[in-house]
């Protein structure tokens, strides 16, 4: 199908390179045809996505999980697209945010963008446009977040490791690096362990697991790193 164009229709892509990292993606789309086509695609790329009908469920998902990124339609049921955006922002949520759309007038572009939208594509969309519009936001997400502050260190996702003042390198398994990244994106921001659990540790069953690499984490950085918010759950950076 040259220049394959998508609303409704199911279509095929490239298998991901077998070497390729999962990526988390969070789609917000009501069309439930559209929203499972586009879950079977990014799926078939390698993305481990969520997905959400509705902006409420949306906006639930995307403060309590840690994504790579997010299409987002405009028209939303309960909660449209660029009311969603404007609380995530305002929340220090800053997962890229592709916005999916009917309308194409100028104004409604520039409304999403200055809601926190990061690029905006019109329906009916190109294929290959859609993944590497995709591609484009996971690239520049991971340029902004590889390197993170934390205190007087600096922790490098990229390469699993913080650096310390010292200049020491402490290396960091990956469920230790995603449990830090998770905290370290959204500085002062308070994460339950539940959220933590469903987020970092998907396949765990009980909330212990969190607490388990909270105390990974203390004993190769330091106490003080991770904070305990009794009661509610951990953060890290200075309220």
């Amino acid at each position: 199908m040259p220049g394959r164009r998508c609303h409704r229709e199911t279509v095929a892509a490239s298998p991901p390179a077998l070497d390729q990292p999962s990526r988390r993606l969070l789609i917000i789309e009501d069309d439930r045809e559209l929203a499972g086509m586009l879950r079977g695609l990014f799926a078939e790329q390698g993305y481990a996505v969520d997905l959400a009908e509705e902006g409420q469920r949306g906006l639930h998902l995307a403060l309590t999980r840690d994504y790579d990124a997010m299409i987002v339609d405009r028209a939303l049921p309960v909660l449209d697209g660029v009311e969603l955006l404007r609380r995530l922002r305002g929340r220090a949520v800053t997962a890229p945010a592709l916005v999916l759309t009917a309308f194409d007038e100028v104004a409604d572009r520039v409304t999403a963008l200055d809601a926190g939208a990061d690029d905006y594509l019109v329906k009916p969309f190109a294929v290959e446009e859609l993944l590497a519009r995709v591609r484009a936001l996971h690239r520049r997400h991971l340029d902004r977040a590889s390197l993170l502050p934390l205190g007087d260190a600096w922790f490098d996702a990229e390469a699993r490791v913080v650096r310390l003042p010292s200049g020491e390198d402490v290396p960091l398994s990956g469920r230790e690096c995603r449990l830090l990244r998770t905290l370290a994106t959204r500085p002062r921001h308070v994460h339950t362990r539940a959220a933590l659990r469903r987020g970092v540790f998907e396949d765990a069953r009980t909330e212990s697991i969190v607490d388990t690499y909270v105390y990974y984490l203390r004993n190769k950085l330091g106490a003080g790193v991770v904070r305990t918010v009794r009661g509610v759950g951990y953060r890290v950076g200075e309220l």
